[in-house]
């Protein structure tokens, strides 16, 4: 599975060599677990089995609630409340995944920003970084026709306002509205394709993320100073990497056992703490909310949508809010052709650093931005914060790889390792562990 040398799988019981001429998933499984892995990895690598655990979460709490919950638009409130109150640990069972698909999105958002910063992106991982835009579209597709599923008055009045951004495409958005809708409203034929949807992009999610671990597996982890493996024989892959298992296995479990103490404590003390209020009133058609928002990780991109409050040249405003909100996700996926550095991680960009800390800050005051309601300073502030956006990914970058000078990596990950570790048999465990050497 991997580009980088390392031992290969050699069964040794009679049963074990019987299966692998037959299926080779014991080798799969033996390249997964001791795939050699940079040994300087940070804490901020941690994401991915909080990624995977949240995956394995909404797709298990989803089956579950599924089968109380019923896709009609005069029983779904009602069946939601039935879960709530009648099924055993229901209220556990949706808290569960609703606050999971909180934690799913801020282990994502965390994840995307350190791949930014570290360059990630960069060659040659350019199809790995491709991928996981894929998947947090699908994540986003998916998180959106979740929310409509309690049929509560955000969920019918959020999926009146996206869907209704289709229309704004010339010729084709009207009949893409309708074809999405099930007719010319939000009603039960929205309902029950968005209930469809919901249940089945999870599995196409997992699909990705497979490939997507297949893709950096063979291309081996970026790390912090963005140095590759040496490649030219085992001794020295030896010297650069730890295997997976045990060192950063173990890592991972100890990281997801204290995001998961936090998340525990926010499903059994405030579940409902990133929920809106008005969910818990029924959909009417006929009373619309004082302030349409959606689910806090679509806040910034909501905040760009409404940010264009003007026609731009020939494209009015509704159609250039859409192609505003679309192309911030595009800009993200064309990050390893617009990042023109030769030098991979931010840790040695002392202007790159600068530009980045003002992006997560950008994006910070454009979620504050979008859960304030359509009017001054917030709109004048969304439209600075949009415009800040792409000037980030369409000038900043493409000129910092010609103007910046960046500060000298390592020469491989072994010295850097040394210089923050040390060596030595048990300090090189505990560094791989995260523990500073003795």
């Amino acid at each position: 599975m991997s580009g980088i040398p390392h031992d290969h799988y050699e069964p040794k019981s009679g049963f074990a060599k019987w299966v692998e001429t037959r299926l080779p998933v014991l080798s799969l499984i033996h390249s997964t677990l001791f795939i050699p892995t940079p040994k300087n990895l940070n804490w901020m690598w941690i994401w991915g089995i909080v990624l995977a655990f949240c995956l394995v979460l909404q797709i298990a709490t989803g089956v579950a609630l599924v089968m109380h919950y019923t896709p009609h638009v005069t029983l779904a409130f009602a069946s939601v409340e039935h879960i709530m109150r009648d099924v055993n640990a229901g209220w556990a069972l949706r808290y569960v995944h609703s606050n999971g698909a909180s934690l799913f999105f801020l282990a994502v958002y965390l994840h995307i920003f350190r791949g930014i910063f570290y360059g990630s992106y960069k060659a040659p991982r350019e199809i790995t970084w491709i991928i996981g835009m894929l998947i947090y579209l699908l994540m986003m597709a998916t998180a959106f026709m979740g929310y409509v599923l309690p049929w509560g008055q955000m969920s019918f009045w959020g999926a009146t306002v996206i869907t209704g951004l289709f229309s704004a495409l010339p010729l084709v958005g009207p009949d893409i509205q309708t074809w999405l809708l099930g007719g010319p409203a939000v009603d039960n034929a929205t309902l029950n394709r968005f209930f469809s949807l919901h249940y089945l992009l999870p599995f196409v999610i997992a699909g990705l993320v497979i490939v997507h671990i297949w893709a950096f597996h063979t291309t081996g982890n970026n790390n912090p100073t963005g140095v590759e493996v040496r490649r030219g024989s085992k001794e020295e892959v030896k010297k650069d990497t730890l295997p997976f298992w045990p060192y950063f296995v173990i890592k991972d479990l100890f990281a997801l056992l204290f995001v998961l103490t936090i998340f525990a404590a926010i499903v059994g003390f405030m579940p409902n703490f990133f929920g809106h209020p008005d969910n818990y009133i029924e959909a009417n058609a006929l009373k619309t909310p004082a302030h349409i928002v959606p689910e806090w990780y679509f806040l910034p991109f909501y905040a760009m949508l409404r940010a264009i409050t003007f026609d731009i040249l020939f494209i009015n405003s509704k159609l250039a809010g859409v192609l505003v909100m679309f192309g911030s996700i595009a800009v993200l996926a064309l990050l390893p052709w617009l990042d023109t550095s030769r030098t991979r991680s931010g840790r040695y960009r002392p202007m790159f650093k600068v530009w980045f800390w003002l992006l997560v800050a950008d994006f910070m005051i454009l979620m504050w931005c979008g859960s304030m309601p359509p009017e001054q300073p917030f709109v004048i502030m969304s439209q600075l914060g949009t415009l800040y956006w792409f000037v980030f990914f369409l000038v900043i970058l493409p000129v910092l790889g010609i103007v910046e000078k960046p500060g000298t990596p390592p020469a491989t990950i072994e010295e850097d390792f040394v210089a923050h570790y040390g060596t030595g048999g048990e300090g090189t465990a505990n560094a791989a562990l995260g523990k500073p050497a003795e």
